[in-house]
């Protein structure tokens, strides 16, 4: 009996080493749940139990989740970048973050981790530090009191369309 635990164990760690798609329970999603769009949780929630990966959904309110053993919620306090400072705290390398927060993806993605937001655009360390300029950018200038018309645009199919398929991808990468 015993040296059949250890040789599932030895097995197991084999696989866990050499084997990419075992690798899943090693990564975990994190999402920056405040902003996140209600399709694209919808499409997370599906994908957790579809690819059985952890989903962590981190806001400073409440939020309710489907039942299912992949998904969990932290509330964090109130604050300034509390619920960003967590998830900064919390990802690994292996790991993909949902924000469309560009300071918080800079941060992911300087700690190794990857970056997406909910219209699936890939934040890379090839386009985030252009992307941060153009956010202070705009920033100073709506604090210099020029005025900016509109926001972002409705999340539109097309959108939902690349959320899905840059998710895809990197659930299949391993």
């Amino acid at each position: 009996m015993i040296l059949a635990l250890r040789y599932k164990d030895i097995v197991n760690q084999w696989l866990n080493a050499l084997l990419p798609w075992n690798k899943m329970k090693d990564r975990k999603i994190y999402v920056d749940a405040d902003a996140c769009p209600v399709p694209i949780k919808e499409m997370l929630y599906r994908a957790a139990d579809r690819a059985e990966i952890e989903i962590n959904f981190v806001a400073n309110h409440s939020l309710r989740l489907p039942n299912s053993k992949y998904l969990t919620f932290t509330q964090v306090e109130k604050g300034f970048d509390i619920a960003d400072n967590h998830i900064v705290m919390k990802v690994n390398e292996r790991d993909l973050v949902i924000t469309s927060d560009i300071p918080l993806a800079d941060e992911v993605i300087t700690k190794g981790a990857v970056a997406l937001n909910p219209r699936g655009e890939l934040y890379t360390k090839a386009n985030i530090k252009s992307l941060l300029n153009m956010r202070d950018f705009m920033d100073t200038m709506r604090s210099s009191g020029v005025e900016m018309k509109g926001g972002p645009a409705p999340l539109n199919q097309q959108d939902k369309q690349q959320f899905a398929n840059q998710l895809d991808k990197w659930l299949v990468k391993g």
